[in-house]
């Protein structure tokens, strides 16, 4: 008797019709993370030393970020809203206005990117889902991954889930390692040393980040 051939678990080219590609974000309102978290910074009184104690970032790193020489990946920004006081969602995509929102897929929009802490290479793409909604404590993410060689894992406090929608994600949590297909998904602490990537050229995950309870 033939064998039967297994076939797709599901259908791949529906995600890449609702998603598309993420184009590359100009540089209009996609590099105020920087100004943000300098200007609360400001707010606050504190120096970037006293910053760079408070999280554990070298002085050097916290003032190419708010001259947006890097760009901070998400881990980074909410340790830096935990230290500032700040909602995660303020310094990543600025403060809402509505009590709820619709986001046609015409109408998402890049908010930032993140680099490598030399600045050199992109690493992530970030694409909002709901920056539009105040007092939010997730952020809902369509997210371009980019291949990341030996990059420092992660570690803050919240939660995080992921959806696969296009390509293969490599995540690594703790020791294990993981290959995510479309269709796919995680949910992990982010207190738990962990990193994203593509496994080749790039790929897509919805992401829902949560910052957890404010300090």
């Amino acid at each position: 008797m033939e064998k039967k051939k297994d076939t797709p678990h599901i259908n791949v080219d529906y995600f890449e019709e609702l998603t598309g590609t993420i184009d590359q974000p100009s540089q209009e309102g996609v590099d105020e993370v920087g100004a943000r978290i300098a200007k609360i910074r400001r707010e606050k009184g504190l120096s970037l030393e006293e910053l760079s104690n408070l999280t554990g970032f070298e002085i050097d790193l916290l003032a190419k970020i708010e001259q947006n020489q890097v760009k901070p990946q998400l881990g980074t920004v909410l340790k830096l809203s935990k230290a500032l006081d700040s909602a995660f969602g303020r310094l990543l995509s600025g403060v809402g206005k509505q009590l709820y929102t619709v986001t046609r897929k015409s109408e998402q929009k890049v908010i930032s990117r993140s680099t490598s802490k030399t600045g050199q290479q992109q690493l992530y793409v970030y694409k909002s889902l709901a920056s539009e909604v105040k007092g939010r404590h997730m952020e809902a993410l369509l997210v371009q991954l980019e291949q990341v060689p030996d990059e420092e894992m992660s570690v803050h406090d919240g939660e995080e889930f992921i959806y696969v929608m296009e390509g293969i994600v490599v995540l690594k949590i703790g020791d294990d390692l993981f290959e995510l297909e479309p269709g796919d998904s995680a949910y992990y602490l982010s207190t738990t040393p962990h990193l994203l990537s593509a496994q080749k050229d790039r790929a897509v995950i919805l992401a829902v980040v949560y910052e957890g309870g404010q300090t």
